[in-house]
């Protein structure tokens, strides 16, 4: 098996070639007065922790995509195997893959069976709670580009390239958020807090390719 917004102003961010990924995690962060910050890195490295952020002390954030069917490596599988800069990984992943799927096979293939079969939001909220945890953080999309939720309206580019389209065929993003938002902490008394991980970054996004 796999293991497997209180409102906030987008401030634009400087260009991909920072390699920084842009983290959605407006429950969780976002502050009364965000208009007075600047869309710098500084101006937004700046801002203080909300109170509860602080004294929270424990909370859960999920890496789950695709990259958790071949669950070898990390959540940087795809660029472990084809990206550049690391000619002996790329070598040792390449090999793993030959191993394990069929003559080729490509990253997009794994997608299909990223099926989420034992995903029950409901347990996952009430054992986050028990566990201790304050707040819960998920990958909307990570550095694959594979979208967790319904994007095919939103961002046409991810046609075949989201939960609703492949794999889960269900929002998988949406059904947690409403199970952890309804979920509260028996530490506290108080419900959960939600928030989200969305990279702009993409390793094989040819807009980034030409940032590069």
């Amino acid at each position: 098996s796999h293991v497997d917004r209180s409102s906030a102003t987008v401030v634009p961010v400087p260009t991909m070639k920072s390699h920084r990924s842009f983290s959605l995690l407006a429950p969780l962060l976002a502050t009364p007065s965000c208009s007075a910050w600047e869309a710098t890195w500084e101006s937004l490295d700046s801002r203080p922790n909300p109170t509860w952020y602080d004294e929270a002390k424990f909370g859960i954030f999920i890496h789950w995509g695709v990259f958790s069917v071949p669950s070898f490596g990390s959540e940087w599988f795809w660029w472990s195997w084809k990206g550049g800069g690391d000619k002996a990984k790329n070598e040792l992943y390449d090999e793993y893959v030959r191993r394990t799927e069929r003559e080729n096979f490509a990253y997009a293939d794994y997608a299909h069976r990223f099926d989420a079969s034992l995903y029950r939001p409901d347990e996952w909220a009430d054992l986050f709670a028990n566990s201790g945890a304050q707040y819960v953080v998920l990958t909307s999309k990570h550095h694959e580009g594979f979208c967790n939720w319904d994007s095919r309206d939103a961002v046409p580019l991810t046609w075949n390239w989201n939960a609703m389209d492949v794999g889960p065929r269900r929002d998988v993003l949406g059904d947690l958020a409403k199970a952890v938002k309804a979920t509260k902490s028996p530490t506290t008394g108080q419900k959960l807090h939600w928030g989200l991980y969305h990279s702009l970054f993409e390793w094989f996004n040819p807009i980034f390719l030409e940032d590069m």
